[in-house]
């Protein structure tokens, strides 16, 4: 079993109460009532505005388990950047080297943008090189997000001379016993990505625009051995050129099949040309790119019963296979009507496969629309993020977070690793349903005290 490495801690020291006021208060001559009366009316004005943080989270949990983010390009590179200016993309860096100690690539390393062109000359290394050296170079873990997906890959990597399927144009979904089917009784109100035959769909958390790889592909496709050799050659050249630095990567990302049918996988068009297997050799190719990596596979929705059962039995008949899984990675996109209780049931039940869970893309929906959902799909999301906040809003977020966090400190012996997808409620793919620690001036909300509290709580016992 593989355990995550804990980072020595170089921290930034948390700001001050004042410290983004100007001129010295112990010089000043204003007379001391006049000082007393400017304090208290900036505290009044600002009755919403959460603690300064007495501690990093990394700190906070550095006993625990890393604490981690998804970054965009703009925070790796400097300067302007996706909704952000200059001067706030700096804030937000010093944000993400003052609170974690773990990156993940939002989108830089998919393989629509690392790999466009077909070829062994159409890589684009540069932002991915970049990322991997401003995390080590931050004293930060990076993680490989992701090998092998449905979404965001390129066209060209299915296409091919042989004639589609006429389920190709359908929206039959194809068959995928990985092992026998399991009997989902998924919540209605779930999202739904689609399980179509053919499915190549836009993936969420789209950044700087970028073109190809979305929508279906309903073209000439290539063989099941053509298509192997690519997933091969894809994976052992990133992989292997990461060797050693990224030491986790998604080999498999979003597999398992949606709704209420029986099907253990989605109808990709990964599971069409190659079948049920594509997922095994995706780890052995991964496995053979860098044998000391931590392989996980990582999926959304696992707080579902049903989606969880899918899991199961996926990653039993891995290990049935002795197939190189070496961690679950679940996305916990989840809402502020989450509990511990729902938590706690969907980690007891991922521990009894033996391997490490990873929280990868942990964030919490605010917005009314979408709360009783568990889906990670961009245009769905883009919808139930609308129509304002809940009530009492910044409560609610605090609450579930402490939940949330209760249930990974009580599964501490399982839980090796908490990524929070995005910095900041500004950067996030769901900006609109404020799902993040920080709000869009980086200020810390009430949900960050209440995660802090949990850490404190949980160095007490």
């Amino acid at each position: 079993m593989f355990v995550l490495t804990q980072f020595s801690e170089h921290g930034l020291k948390p700001p001050t109460a004042f410290s983004g006021l100007k001129g010295n208060p112990v010089n000043s001559r204003r007379p001391l009532r006049a000082c007393f009366l400017a304090a208290l009316a900036f505290a009044v004005a600002s009755p919403a505005r959460a603690a300064e943080p007495t501690a990093s989270l990394k700190e906070a949990f550095k006993d625990l388990f890393p604490i981690g983010t998804a970054v965009n390009r703009s925070m790796v590179t400097g300067g302007e950047g996706f909704r952000r200016s200059a001067e706030l993309n700096a804030q937000d860096v010093g944000v993400l080297k003052q609170h974690f100690n773990q990156i993940t690539a939002e989108n830089d390393m998919k393989w629509q943008l690392i790999h466009p062109r077909e070829g062994a000359d159409g890589y684009d290394f540069g932002p991915a090189d970049a990322l991997v050296s401003f995390g080590l170079s931050n004293q930060m873990q990076v993680v490989g997000h992701t090998l092998v997906w449905h979404s965001q890959t390129p066209n060209w990597v299915f296409a091919g001379t042989n004639p589609p399927p006429a389920s190709a144009t359908n929206a039959a979904p194809v068959a995928t016993p990985i092992a026998a089917t399991v009997a989902a009784n998924a919540n209605p109100n779930t999202n739904t990505n689609p399980n179509a035959a053919g499915t190549n769909q836009a993936g969420r958390r789209p950044g700087p625009p970028f073109g190809g790889g979305f929508g279906r592909y309903n073209g000439p496709r290539a063989s099941r051995d053509e298509l192997l050799q690519r997933m091969h050659d894809h994976i052992h050249t990133v992989v292997g050129r990461y060797k050693s630095r990224v030491k986790v990567w998604d080999v498999v990302n979003e597999a398992l099949a949606d709704g209420n049918g029986t099907n253990v996988l989605r109808g990709s068009l990964w599971s069409e040309i190659i079948g049920p297997d594509f997922v095994a050799k995706a780890f052995q190719y991964a496995h053979e790119a860098d044998p000391g990596a931590i392989l996980r596979y990582n999926d959304y929705g696992l707080e579902n019963p049903a989606k969880r059962k899918r899991l199961i039995a996926l990653v039993q008949e891995l290990q049935a296979q002795k197939v190189p899984i070496h961690a679950i990675g679940s996305q916990a996109h989840v809402n502020v009507s989450s509990t511990f209780e729902t938590m706690d049931q969907s980690l007891s039940e991922i521990a009894t496969l033996g391997l490490p869970i990873h929280i990868t893309e942990l964030d919490v929906n605010s917005a009314q629309g979408g709360q009783r959902g568990f889906g990670a799909d961009v245009a769905s999301n883009a919808a139930t993020t609308q129509g304002g906040l809940v009530g009492d809003a910044d409560r609610k977020l605090a609450d579930a977070y402490a939940g949330i966090f209760r249930a990974f400190v009580k599964h501490r012996d399982s839980v090796k690793l908490v990524t929070f997808w995005g910095v900041n409620d500004a950067v996030s793919w769901r900006a609109q349903g404020k799902p993040l620690l920080f709000n869009g001036d980086n200020q810390p909300k009430p949900a960050f005290d209440a995660v802090i509290q949990e850490a404190k709580k949980s160095s007490a016992r």
